[in-house]
């Protein structure tokens, strides 16, 4: 084994090491808290390591986070709720966008009333203007 693969096999020991003092409520060097955050502190790993190099463990410690604790981690709680919030906000963006159209669609149903309505009124205006114009004709007398 050369020097990478012990030292990675060593990296792999200490977080399952960690997942299991985390676990069992005996942490040595963290909040004890069942994050990521706090798994990497307690084996003494960079957080980034558990996403990038073991991310296996790291998905091993959130299932046993759900089996022997019977909760969900923290991660997906953190999930959960920004999701809530993105459906709120989006439920908000759908309502707000229904009374823009709304507003536009009136706005468009009046600007085609007024305009009928002046059109009306200056045919009305010209035909009351050429009525005082007319000059009838007279019938020749025979």
């Amino acid at each position: 084994m050369n020097p990478d693969q012990a030292a990675h096999a060593a990296e792999r020991e200490r977080i399952t090491a960690a997942i299991d003092r985390l676990l069992a409520g005996s942490p040595t060097s963290s909040s004890g808290s069942l994050t990521v955050e706090a798994l990497a502190a307690e084996a003494a790993v960079h957080r980034m390591a558990l996403y990038k190099r073991h991310g296996d463990l790291r998905e091993l410690f959130n299932e046993r986070i759900r089996q022997e604790t019977l909760q969900m981690p923290e991660s997906e709680k953190r999930l959960r709720r920004d999701n809530a919030k993105l459906r709120e906000s989006l439920k908000e963006a759908r309502a707000g966008e229904a009374e823009a159209r709304w507003l536009a669609d009136q706005t468009a149903l009046a600007a085609a009333v007024l305009t009928l309505k002046l059109k009306e009124m200056i045919s009305a205006e010209r035909k009351q203007e050429n009525e005082g114009n007319v000059i009838p004709f007279e019938r020749p007398k025979p």
